[in-house]
């Protein structure tokens, strides 16, 4: 079994796999651990802004994207109650993506993973990361394969942290939050068969405690998605004995908001409702000598704004674009360089993304709260055109990877022969 590699990705989700194909394709030798089997259904809004597709089709994926995900996202419409305000979402410039599309993470994942598997990276699927040694040059990941005895030590120069949301890691957080909080926020996401969402429209939810949002994904399925505070589903719980969390959270999502209850009248759910959290937005502060972090374990917005997938994409290109410098002729950059790379891309991630995060935090607050979820409603009843410019604030039709120097030279190499997989 192969265990010295150029560099070792944690987590294998769109930001994990991107990178690892990245780095494959650029000639690195790469290891990807994944501790979930794929497919596998993950709590998510599922959209893809346009600025993604473009990056979906250079990693090879761009054709299964298009057969699988959804009709083009062109509407977006705000609910609260009974009311509800409707507005164009912005045109892209990138070339045959006009719009965003749907798609579910099972689906998404899995195509990814699979062309890094094309692509040469050594893939170690379900094994988890038992803990983790070392610094920028010389990295030591202790691994265990999920439901054997296996056991290893990986080694590389470069480690890259790409958790999600709710995975612990060692480089990632001091530890779990000590104190539970009222204002605590719980993830919730169910599919739905015959909902009656029109095709195109993404539609964002506001409800007291909460906020969410559906859209109808690949093969004419619904996904409806929230956040609720604790103290909130709490108080739902008990109004529904004898259910569980998601039973709770359907129930009452079609109660106080009619456009649920229109579109779920005569849709039938896919399975249980999938639950996750607390979250915990904000950018995770990482030390010069901590692995890289791309996708969320770099930072994460409240996900009203649906920029999640985006964050995670591109900030694995950015990432990326700096370790293959030519610079580095070709080899993983030594431990200074890396802490050059560290700022550089901190500072970079900062500036795509830091605006997205705070905008998403007033949307998200405004949206939850009574007194200031009326105003929202008011003024965007008055001027609807605030949802398509909020859209493009939010970043929907603009990549942090632009003009990226030197992506187009190695982004669309051809795929090599897959080593043994482990």
């Amino acid at each position: 079994m192969r265990i010295a590699f150029d560099a070792v990705v944690v987590g294998a989700g769109p930001a994990g796999s991107s990178a690892a194909i990245l780095l494959a394709r650029a000639g690195w030798d790469v290891a990807l651990v994944e501790k979930q089997l794929f497919p596998r259904r993950k709590v998510c809004g599922e959209c893809i802004a346009a600025s993604n597709l473009p990056l979906l089709d250079a990693l090879g994926i761009g054709a299964d994207v298009a057969q699988d995900a959804g009709p083009a996202l062109h509407e977006v419409m705000l609910m609260r109650g009974d009311r509800a305000v409707t507005a164009g979402l912005p045109t892209s410039s990138f070339d045959g993506h006009r719009f965003g599309r749907a798609l579910g993470r099972e689906t998404l994942d899995t195509s990814l993973l699979e062309q890094a598997r094309r692509a040469g990276v050594h893939v170690f699927q379900p094994w988890s990361i038992e803990s983790i040694d070392g610094s920028p040059g010389e990295w030591h990941f202790a691994v265990r394969a999920i439901g054997s005895l296996a056991r290893s030590t990986l080694h590389a120069p470069v480690a890259i942290d790409a958790h999600g949301s709710w995975e612990g890691f060692a480089s990632s957080r001091a530890g779990p939050r000590a104190r539970r909080r009222p204002s605590d926020l719980f993830a919730f996401k169910a599919n739905f068969h015959q909902a009656a969402l029109p095709a195109g429209r993404l539609a964002v939810l506001s409800f007291d405690g909460g906020y969410g949002g559906m859209v109808l994904a690949g093969h004419g399925i619904t996904t409806v998605a929230c956040c609720v505070r604790r103290d909130r589903l709490e108080t739902w719980r008990a109004q529904v004995p004898g259910g569980n969390a998601g039973d709770a959270v359907e129930t009452f999502l079609a109660r106080e908001c009619g456009g649920v209850r229109a579109a779920l009248a005569g849709a039938s759910r896919d399975g249980p409702w999938l639950a996750s959290g607390p979250l915990d937005p904000g950018i995770r502060a990482r030390r010069p000598d901590d692995p890289f972090r791309i996708g969320n374990a770099a930072g994460e917005a409240h996900p009203i704004i649906g920029e999640g997938m985006s964050m995670a994409l591109q900030s694995a290109w950015l990432l990326c674009a700096h370790l293959i410098d030519p610079v580095y002729r070709g080899r993983p950059p030594g431990p200074a360089d890396q802490r050059d790379v560290g700022r550089r891309v901190a500072s970079e991630w900062r500036r795509h993304f830091g605006g997205r995060l705070r905008l998403a935090s007033l949307f998200a607050h405004s949206a939850m709260r009574p007194t200031s979820a009326t105003l929202l409603m008011t003024v965007a009843r008055r001027w609807p055109g605030l949802l398509t410019a909020g859209a493009i604030w939010g970043g929907k039709v603009r990549s942090a990877v632009d003009g990226t120097a030197g992506l187009s030279r190695w982004a669309t190499a051809p795929s090599r022969d897959p080593h043994e997989d482990t």
